[in-house]
């Protein structure tokens, strides 16, 4: 098992979104717990390319969510619109 660190920007972001996103952007969460590098149908895990940390997103929907793996632990940087850009 994975812990999960949610970052001050992720909180500000993911806070603004509607609930019914945020109950998915949950759920997607608790799957980083089990296994953060493999990809499967409930979380679609692609490592980011040239990134100076390695890191990884996942996508919920129309989002994103950017996040880092140190031994067990999780950390998770932002959640934004896939519009907006990486």
């Amino acid at each position: 098992m994975y812990s999960v660190i949610v970052s001050r920007t992720f909180q500000k972001q993911f806070h603004s979104l509607q609930e019914q996103l945020q109950q998915r952007i949950r759920n997607a969460l608790k799957e980083l717990e089990i296994d953060p590098d493999k990809s499967r149908s409930e979380a679609d895990i692609k490592l980011l390319k040239s990134t100076k940390l390695q890191k990884h997103r996942m996508r919920v929907g129309d989002y994103r969510i950017i996040y880092m793996i140190e031994e067990n632990t999780v950390y998770v940087i932002e959640v934004f619109k896939r519009s907006q850009g990486y």
